[in-house]
């Protein structure tokens, strides 16, 4: 099967990789970069008798998408195939599968664990594999998994190590890495280069032809007039004014606008301090204050009675758990105010213009007597419910025939959900029993959806490389993308300044093209060389961090009521992921709840949800590990730490400063049962 007979600028932009070039393929979205790998791929296969392919992907559901509709269609009767993602068995055995298999698919982080993970039949080796393909390769930066197994890749590589992989990458924009200079942007491409030890092609003598294939969508403003009155809205800030005073806090912090993501920024702050000055008067205000601050966000994005909702949930759980009289202030102030919050969230004279032209731009596409599909991006998790509920619950709109679901990231909780649903929405949108995708960023990269003609950018705020992935979904002919804002709005300037930088990308990636071939690699082993010098550093600092206290000397204590509840050398780490208290009269400090919404894993199963026994914060939950032992999983965003230097905070276990132990099971189960060991 000749791939690529119809599309020139895709042969153009394959020839270094052809020749065993490391390579960047930059085309926009619906230009043909997968097509474009699976034909290197095959060439690849075909050259090298041996030869093994690994086909790396940033989201689970792209790692279906690219096996059953790119890979296995045209290398699948010659070579064996294998996709494997984190809801798959197969991920743990990873090492057996990429060495029976020609071409694996998995997500980044599968084989990330599999490089560091030292049991046999799991591990692999970068040298075990000729071929490296990276989807979304503009991720390779900073932190991310991505540049975690490039970060591998080059320190071989710096120290003279020739078995290794050749790099095919993908990407519809690097973007500019937030600089707004030429100098910058340029600067940045050449990180991204340095990270994936690549060149930078795109069409040059095809251009023209790529043009016409991927044409854009007709871009337009669908803008809002501010909404003339908001009594829910100026009724919530007044309330917000009134903890401001309780909490008296002086003229040395400074307040910023109540609904904005600025202030959100600050009440965090404010709650951080509370908690490290041992001020639960201040830290309780800044956690209520902060779902205000949500319920005004989310009144200026969808509808009030969403924001009225989010309160009513918030405090139909704090009634019965006050401890002190900062709570029965907070919890007071609103069940004054509830009747009132609930009569002005359901006055339609004051709602929220921006929902009316939303329903208009929808009806305009689905309203027409022919066949649509559309995604409908908004910021958070909990809008696309709320937007989702209006959708459903629209006349006009049903009336249209549109069906809507909601597409969001994966992850536990409420609002999360799992990979299968995600893989079953994609599937049934894909078929058309579905035609509008209420949708997080997680639509933004990768899904193939050709007949997409309508894109709506709903109250978001991202930079020019989300803008470019989210408008390259609105693929049909006559397309639309339409950005819904308010006059004068954040979102405007935002979506302005980013047509901008990827003009500056644009520009950017030419400079690079442009540079001789010799300074172009000195310019990438200065990066490397530093990039890897600041990773061993950084490494050295982890190691001193983590040993910085005894475990014994810190003692943990719950972040919602100060309680002390437990010490550092209580906490033992399981898989290097979960962390657990082993201490037996820990129990009497937490209380359980429901079920979480998560499956059973190899070694143990998910119990029940764990709260503070005084304040009702949630900390974490049980976990049943090897079918015995009842363990507590604890969150350590969940609670403050004592040290001999003071009270210290952290976001995530990694960012502790003692060291945790291993989990030893033989150890746990003599202690914990000896008469079965006499």
């Amino acid at each position: 099967i000749e791939l690529l007979q119809k599309h020139l600028y895709q042969e153009e932009v394959v020839q270094r990789a052809l020749r065993g070039e490391n390579v960047i393929i930059w085309l926009p979205t619906g230009g043909g970069k997968t097509r474009a790998a699976v034909y290197v791929a095959k060439k690849h296969l075909e050259n090298n008798p041996g030869a093994k392919v690994a086909v790396l992907v940033n989201k689970v559901h792209l790692v279906d998408q690219l096996y059953n509709n790119e890979f296995k269609p045209f290398l699948g009767l010659d070579y064996s195939l294998v996709s494997i993602s984190g809801d798959c068995d197969q991920k743990e055995f990873f090492g057996c599968n990429v060495k029976n298999s020609d071409l694996v698919i998995c997500t980044a982080q599968i084989l990330e664990n599999a490089l560091t993970n030292q049991e046999e039949g799991k591990h692999v080796e970068l040298s075990q594999f000729t071929l490296l393909i990276i989807d979304e390769c503009h991720h390779t930066h900073k932190e991310g998994v991505y540049n975690k197994i490039m970060g591998r890749y080059v320190a071989q590589k710096l120290k003279g190590e020739r078995r290794l992989p050749q790099i095919l990458g993908l990407t519809a924009s690097p973007g500019t890495g937030g600089a707004k200079s030429i100098k910058g942007a340029v600067e940045h491409v050449l990180q991204i280069c340095a990270n994936l030890d690549s060149v930078i092609v795109s069409s040059k003598v095809y251009a023209p032809e790529l043009k016409k294939k991927v044409p854009r969508p007709r871009k337009r403003f669908d803008i809002v007039d501010k909404r003339p009155q908001d009594p829910f809205g100026d009724h919530l800030k007044f309330m917000m004014q009134f903890i401001h005073d309780f909490m008296a806090l002086g003229p040395d912090f400074p307040v910023r606008e109540f609904g904005t993501q600025e202030y959100e920024a600050d009440v965090v702050i404010l709650e951080k301090k509370g908690v490290t000055d041992r001020n639960r008067l201040l830290a309780q205000c800044a956690l209520h204050l902060r779902q205000y601050n949500d319920a005004l966000l989310i009144n200026d994005t969808v509808r009030m009675v969403d924001a009225f909702r989010v309160l009513e949930s918030y405090y139909s759980t704090k009634s019965s758990i006050a401890m002190d009289g900062t709570d029965f202030f907070l919890l007071g102030l609103y069940q004054e105010n509830e009747v009132e919050l609930r009569k002005l969230s359901g006055d339609a004279r004051f709602e929220n213009p921006k929902m009316g032209k939303l329903q208009n731009t929808l009806l305009e596409q689905f309203d027409q007597g022919k066949p649509s599909r559309g995604i409908l991006f908004s910021k958070t998790r909990k809008s696309t419910h709320c937007l989702y509920d209006w959708v459903s619950n629209n006349p006009a709109l049903q009336r249209a025939g549109i069906r809507a679901a909601i597409l969001t990231g994966a992850g536990n909780g409420i609002n999360y959900m799992t990979q299968n649903e995600q893989k079953e929405t994609i599937r049934t949108f894909r078929r058309g029993s579905l035609n509008l995708l209420i949708s997080t960023s997680v639509a933004e990269e990768g899904l193939d959806i050709p007949e997409c003609n309508l894109v709506v950018r709903y109250g978001l705020l991202t930079n020019e490389i989300a803008q470019q992935q989210a408008s390259g979904r609105a693929r049909a002919s006559d397309s639309v993308y339409s950005v819904v804002a308010q006059a004068g709005g954040r979102e405007v300037r935002r979506e302005l300044l980013n047509e901008c930088l990827e003009d500056l990308t644009g520009r950017a990636i030419g400079e690079v093209q442009r540079m001789e071939h010799r300074e172009f690699q000195m310019k990438i082993t200065d990066l490397q060389t530093e990039a890897l010098l600041t990773r061993q550093l950084a490494e050295q600092l982890k190691i001193k961090k983590r040993s910085r206290f005894s475990a014994a000397t810190v003692q943990l204590s719950c972040r919602g009521c100060f309680v002390p509840v437990a010490f550092g050398n209580d906490i033992k780490v399981i898989e290097n992921a979960h962390h657990v208290n082993i201490n037996p009269d820990f129990e009497k400090y937490y209380k359980t709840g429901g079920q979480p919404a998560l499956k059973t894993f190899e070694d143990w199963e998910p119990g029940r949800v764990i709260s503070c026994a005084a304040c009702g914060r949630q900390w974490g939950m049980e976990m049943v590990y090897k079918e015995i032992a009842l363990l507590p999983i604890l969150a350590i965003e969940n609670f403050a730490m004592e040290t001999p230097e003071g009270r210290k905070l952290a976001k995530k276990w990694k960012n502790v400063e003692f060291t945790v132990e291993e989990f030893n099971f033989s150890t746990y189960c003599h202690s914990k049962f000896p008469n079965m060991f006499d």
